[in-house]
C-alpha cells in the first residue's frame, strides 16, 4: 500500500461515475486560497480517459475561468467529439455551483511508430546530489496567513530538488528559467493512465512562477496576484511518475499582466517524455 499522503492523491483522481459522460470529483484543500489547478487538471484527463479505450492521451489544452470552492465537489461532463480511425478527441467541461469553473480539450492515439527526435535534456546535476529544500524559519512563517503557511509547509504526496534554489522571501532576480526534480514520495502500480493523470497534477506545480523570477517578486507577497489562465500539456513518451522526473521550465515573455512560461520534462535517462505551456495572471495590486 502507498503511503496515506499518495494514497490520498489516487483517491482523488478515481471519479465517481454518475452517467456514461458524467463523473464527480472531490476537492482537497492544500492550503491554496482556490482549488488548486493541478487537481482540475488530473482530474478532467482521469473523466476523459474513462471514456477511451486502447488509446492514449497525447495533448491536452485547457482554460481556467473561475476559481474552484475547495469545499465543494466538482462534475466532469465528457463530450465524444469523434472516434476516428487513430485519433480519438474528447472535451470536458468542469462545474461547480451550477457553472462551468474549467474547460478542457484532449486527444488520444493508438500507438503507432514513427520519426523520433527531441532535444537533450539539460546538464545539471542529478537529485541525488541536490538538498530537499531548507524548512521555512518561525520568523519569516509568522509573515504570511495561516492557509499559505500551510500550503508552503506541508510535506505533499511530491518531492522536489532544485538546481537553483530561490528564497521566495528575499526575491532576487534572475534570469527566468528554472530545474526542478521531482517525483512521487512512495510507488504506485503499473498503471500507465494513473501516471499521466498524476503527471498532469504535479505539472502545476512551479511553472507560472517561473515569469516572476526577472521581477524580483513572490506568490506570498501580499500584493501580488496570479492565477492560472490556461494550461497546455504534451505526452511523448511513457513514464512513471514515483522515478525522478526533471521539470525544465522557461519564461519566454511577460507582459500585459501576464505571464507566459513552458516545460519540457525528461526522465531519468535524459528522455523527453512531456512538454507544457501555461499563461498566468500576474498582477502588482497597490499595497
Amino acid at each position: 500500500m502507498p503511503k496515506p499522503i499518495v494514497g490520498e492523491l489516487i483517491d482523488l483522481m478515481q471519479l465517481e461515475r454518475l452517467e456514461e459522460n458524467l463523473f464527480r470529483g472531490q476537492s482537497r484543500d492544500i492550503g491554496t486560497r482556490f482549488v488548486f489547478g493541478g487537481q482540475v487538471l488530473g482530474q478532467s484527463l482521469a473523466a476523459a480517459q474513462r471514456t477511451v479505450e486502447e488509446r492514449v492521451v497525447h495533448s491536452m489544452h485547457a482554460y481556467f475561468l473561475r476559481a474552484g470552492d475547495v469545499e465543494a465537489p466538482i462534475v466532469y461532463e465528457v463530450d465524444r467529439n469523434r472516434d476516428g480511425k487513430s485519433f480519438s478527441s474528447r472535451r470536458v467541461v468542469a462545474i461547480q455551483h451550477g457553472q462551468p469553473i474549467f474547460t478542457m480539450a484532449a486527444s488520444f492515439q493508438e500507438p503507432e511508430d514513427g520519426l523520433t527526435h527531441q532535444l537533450s535534456m539539460p546538464d545539471v546535476p542529478p537529485p541525488d546530489d541536490l538538498s530537499e529544500p531548507e524548512p521555512i524559519p518561525p520568523e519569516l512563517l509568522d509573515k504570511i496567513p495561516a492557509k499559505l503557511q500551510r500550503w508552503v509547509m506541508s510535506r505533499g504526496p511530491f518531492e522536489f530538488r532544485h538546481v537553483y534554489p530561490r528564497d521566495e522571501f528575499k526575491r532576487p532576480k534572475r534570469p527566468p528559467f528554472q530545474h526542478v526534480w521531482f517525483r512521487l514520495v512512495d510507488r504506485i502500480a503499473d498503471d500507465e493512465p494513473l501516471h499521466r493523470t498524476l503527471l498532469a497534477y504535479a505539472s502545476d506545480f512551479h511553472l507560472i512562477g517561473t515569469s516572476t523570477f526577472p521581477h524580483g517578486i513572490s506568490y506570498l507577497q501580499g500584493n501580488v496576484q496570479m492565477a492560472s489562465l490556461d494550461h497546455a500539456m504534451w505526452f511523448h513518451r511513457p513514464f512513471r511518475v514515483d522515478d525522478w522526473l526533471l521539470y525544465s521550465c522557461d519564461s519566454p515573455t511577460a507582459q500585459g499582466a501576464r505571464g507566459l512560461s513552458r516545460g519540457m520534462i525528461y526522465d531519468g535517462h535524459g528522455r523527453l517524455v512531456a512538454s507544457t505551456a501555461q499563461e498566468g495572471l500576474i498582477r502588482l495590486l497597490a499595497e
